[in-house]
């Protein structure tokens, strides 16, 4: 059964003006909200499902260690001489606060986070000499970003603990390497079907270790988008999926970074972002946002049908743009349902970018920005997709959304209100019992 959208939306705010110089990375955007009240929190009359927490873009942590093959970019540098020697041990890669502040480590930070695509592969690889890992998967330890770890679900961690969850008895973490992404049918996707096994492993390892209750998937952000992507591969031992701050279809703000990226200098985080599989997954899907324009010049406008033209505009090449329109767009295109009982959390009412003005053509500088309604980043247009795309899915037997006013996208994880209500969601999935 499908069940109605709560909907405590306060109405859309529109107005024009100046945005700052966007993140590297769309997802960076994060900033705190409030909420309207919800239920009081309370524990769990029965057992405890477990629960696997996925957290969004970039609160994953990565670890390298650099082979004999590795070569570090021209020209010498003291940082890329500790790179050398650092040959053959593990390190942390993401995120690495001394070589993000460190100018001299910087372009060999950057080529090391770097990604290629494998033409004779079909596939994304790390360069050259360069292997990692995700830093303890199966865990919440390895949560968090230079925003902090209460914007990489700390909090979330803190609350259910409240309720009485433990952590590695009944609560476990799914990090993953964000540059990774899933790929359509067809397509080779080595990092993020590894991905899929793993996941795979922990809820079967969590499941058993509860006396055989499946889990609850809870995510934050990208998280989300990953966790569908999992479940249209395998649903065992999973009860519900919990997603928060997840819409169906990219997001306008994405096109801003991806634009101010084309001006960064080369070995820069900014451009080493552009070489992620996860580069081009956010960009606004055409069944989302359909003609309307959402990037605009004198010469010309760019809706969601044109996307390949403006990342052309913004300097990326034919190779690439091809990519794009083989591997991630038909993933946009192809989110369907979870086809486990869903809960979809979302925050609106706050201004969030639904159109960009670069009226001389010059993407190298900030635009005008008109804003329309949603959580900061994901448009109100991305999250009511998701009651169509899933809600309406004759395979998706649960799915109910909710929408809470004046809520950011990190504020949902962060603000007190708008966590009981997450944490109120969870223990309400625990008591559920799904007809068949």
């Amino acid at each position: 059964m499908n069940q109605a959208a709560t909907m405590e939306a306060a109405q859309p705010c529109r107005r024009s003006l100046p945005l700052l110089l966007l993140a590297s990375t769309w997802l960076f955007l994060l900033s705190d909200g409030g909420g309207s009240t919800p239920p009081p929190l309370r524990r769990a009359d029965d057992a405890l499902h477990p629960v696997v927490l996925l957290p969004g873009y970039t609160c994953s942590q990565i670890d390298a260690r650099l082979g004999e093959d590795y070569e570090p970019p021209p020209p010498p540098t003291a940082g890329c001489a500790a790179a050398r020697d650092g040959k053959k041990r593990w390190f942390r890669l993401w995120e690495n606060g001394t070589a993000l502040g460190e100018p001299r480590a910087a372009p060999c930070y950057a080529d090391q986070l770097r990604l290629v695509y494998d033409a004779g592969r079909g596939d994304y690889r790390n360069v050259a000499g360069v292997r990692t890992r995700v830093v303890s998967f199966g865990t919440t330890r390895g949560f968090g970003n230079h925003l902090g770890k209460d914007n990489c679900m700390a909090k979330v961690v803190r609350a259910l603990e409240g309720v009485g969850y433990k952590e590695g008895v009944n609560l476990f973490g799914a990090p993953y390497d964000f540059r990774y992404a899933p790929a359509p049918p067809g397509k080779n996707a080595t990092v993020f079907s590894s991905f899929v096994a793993d996941l795979r492993r922990l809820l079967e390892h969590a499941s058993r270790k509860n006396g055989g209750k499946p889990a609850i998937l809870v995510t934050h952000s990208f998280g989300g988008v990953m966790a569908v992507e999992f479940l249209t591969r395998s649903t065992a031992h999973v009860k519900h999926l919990v997603m928060t701050s997840t819409g169906a279809g990219g997001v306008v703000v994405a096109l801003g970074s991806l634009a101010a990226s084309a001006s960064a200098p080369p070995l820069s985080m900014a451009r080493t972002a552009r070489s992620y599989a996860t580069a081009f997954l956010p960009v606004p899907s055409p069944a989302v946002f359909g003609d309307a324009p959402l990037v605009v010049t004198r010469r010309r406008n760019y809706s969601a049908h044109d996307m390949a033209e403006f990342l052309a505009a913004v300097g990326f090449s034919d190779e690439e743009i091809g990519l794009y329109r083989a591997r991630a767009l038909p993933v946009t295109l192809g989110l369907g349902a979870p086809r486990v009982p869903t809960t979809a959390i979302n925050g609106v009412g706050v201004a969030t970018p639904e159109q960009l003005v670069y009226w001389d053509g010059d993407f190298s500088k900030a635009p005008e920005v008109v804003y329309g309604d949603g959580d900061g980043v994901i448009n109100l247009a991305s999250a009511l997709a998701l009651d169509t795309m899933i809600g309406d899915n004759p395979e998706q037997s649960f799915f109910k959304s909710v929408k809470i006013a004046n809520v950011t996208h990190g504020g949902m994880i962060t603000e007190e209100l708008a966590l009981k209500r997450v944490i109120s969601e969870i223990l309400e999935a625990n008591r559920a019992n799904y007809r068949k």
